[in-house]
């Protein structure tokens, strides 16, 4: 099994507090089938929108750019046995259903 990270890639938020909550269960629905199959090794944490972006030479922005349509809301840590099983895994992500996407990074190993 190799170890792959999903970034979750921005959907449309809920509107309403009732819809907010169902998709909330959605996400703990799905979280809990992986962790019950042994796949999700760290749940992750959803992340918050501002932050720095760093360039080469000390430059520093704020960021992420609000304008960038991809803006990436949090990860997970999952255990798969090839990328196209893990990309198989993602498909219940409740992110899908709203427009958002799953990229799938794999982690690589360099004996540190």
């Amino acid at each position: 099994m190799a170890e792959y990270l999903y970034l979750y890639r921005s959907g449309n938020r809920p509107g309403t507090p009732e819809q907010m909550q169902q998709t909330m269960q959605k996400w703990m629905d799905w979280m809990k089938e992986l962790g019950a199959k042994g796949h999700l090794k760290d749940a992750g944490h959803p992340l918050e929108g501002g932050g720095k972006v760093v360039h080469a030479k000390s430059k520093i922005n704020d960021g992420p750019y609000a304008e960038t349509k991809d803006l990436i809301g949090g990860y997970s840590l999952i255990e798969a046995k090839d990328l196209s099983h893990a990309a198989e895994l993602s498909q219940g992500c409740p992110i899908l259903s709203v427009g958002g996407m799953v990229e799938i990074r794999p982690i690589m190993k360099n004996g540190m």
